[in-house]
């Protein structure tokens, strides 16, 4: 267990928001480590490992299309299973990692090519986190580093947003606890 993945069940706890992962190089250890944490029952929804491209498009609802055209490994389709998982498992946060582990090339991307994206509650105000973010990673190393990597960068992300994602009156509390009005 992770201190990335024990502060996003803490914030999620404190928030009252529920998580929902999507994983496709990940195979399941984005869940896992989420799952490790104790308590992390009262905000996990569940995941869904879509490994085979065709699943992206079934369970997730990626656009056909798309991975038709782009393949599994791009920025859209970890957005789209991002929103998806959220969607299907009924979520205030989605998760998704997609990319190529190795140990050879896939959909016409170098291995370590990587995409994790979270989609979250839209802005009630531009002070708040909003919709959905990508990161493109460049990892190297061997399969088992690639994706531990891959965890460790989308719980990351999704952290930044949880952190970033305070109601006006936490802002206010914030604020007054440092001496401002």
């Amino acid at each position: 267990m992770s201190s990335t993945a024990t502060e996003v069940v803490r914030l999620l706890t404190v928030k009252g928001r529920t998580l929902a992962v999507a994983e496709s190089l990940t195979g399941g250890l984005v869940a896992a480590e989420i799952t490790s944490v104790p308590g992390a029952s009262k905000v996990f929804r569940g995941s869904v490992t879509a490994y085979a491209t065709e699943l992206k498009h079934r369970l997730l609802g990626v656009d056909a299309t798309l991975l038709a055209q782009r393949g599994a490994v791009d920025p859209q389709v970890a957005a789209q299973m991002a929103a998806g998982v959220r969607k299907a498992l009924g979520a205030d946060w989605g998760i998704a990692t997609t990319g190529v582990a190795g140990p050879d090339p896939q959909d016409g991307q170098a291995v370590g090519t990587v995409y994790v994206a979270v989609d979250g509650p839209s802005a009630e105000s531009a002070a708040s986190a909003s919709g959905g973010k990508v990161r493109h990673l460049r990892l190297n190393g061997d399969r088992a580093e690639i994706r531990m990597e891959s965890v460790r960068s989308v719980l990351a992300l999704l952290l930044a947003e949880l952190a970033g994602e305070q109601t006006g009156n936490e802002r206010a509390q914030d604020t007054e606890r440092n001496g401002g009005f």
